[in-house]
């Protein structure tokens, strides 16, 4: 049976580039952002919850979810995000559970769940382990407003709305510093792998 392994992470610490080094090693990965963003599409389950709730104004001239119009009412208004958690959790973690027994039918030795908000909203009870990759706020925020194009308002606003990282780290079992060289945090999710795998162990 593949082992359920949570990979989580600060906005912008460079989770993504790990789920997918875990992915070319031959994990299973669950993307929770990738789900949504389908769910997200016209139609669809998301998409109808959103446009009632938050009416049109939330749309592009195509029909579709303007995304950045929805993060500036979510992570300006907790309340907002706490309606948003609320109505879409329940919905991402039915998804995510079918698609873990889909994958746990497969031969995969490993399933990552990759989750931004795995503690937040209660999903390591899905995992036996979880493993958090972390960089310190300066560089987030760096990070942050250059890959998404954000003021340093909004990318503060993303940061703050998130689970401290302290706390995170009392949470995590193990581990990914990505504050160095992309060859050393690969060197640690090498050694994360062989752990789970137990690769090399004789």
């Amino acid at each position: 049976m593949a082992r359920i392994i949570g990979l989580t992470g600060g906005i912008a610490s460079g989770k993504s580039t790990m789920a997918k080094f875990f992915r070319d090693k031959g994990a299973a990965v669950l993307n929770v952002d990738a789900i949504a963003h389908h769910l997200s599409k016209p139609r669809r389950v998301l998409y109808k919850i959103y446009v009632q709730h938050f009416g049109e104004d939330i749309l592009q001239p195509d029909g579709t979810l303007d995304r950045r119009a929805i993060g500036q009412k979510v992570f300006a208004d907790k309340n907002e995000r706490q309606w948003l958690n609320e109505h879409t959790h329940p919905i991402l973690e039915h998804v995510m559970r079918q698609q873990i027994a889909c994958m746990q039918r497969k031969n995969f030795p490993v399933i990552i769940l990759d989750v931004p908000l795995l503690f937040e909203a209660g999903w390591d009870k899905m995992t036996e382990e979880n493993c958090l990759v972390f960089v310190d706020e300066a560089v987030q925020l760096e990070r942050l407003m250059r890959r998404n194009g954000y003021t340093e308002a909004e990318a503060q606003g993303r940061i703050a709305a998130q689970m401290p990282l302290t706390e995170k780290k009392q949470r995590a079992d193990t581990f990914i510093d990505n504050n160095g060289s992309l060859e050393d945090s690969f060197s640690q999710a090498e050694k994360l792998w062989k752990e789970w795998t137990h690769a090399g162990i004789s």
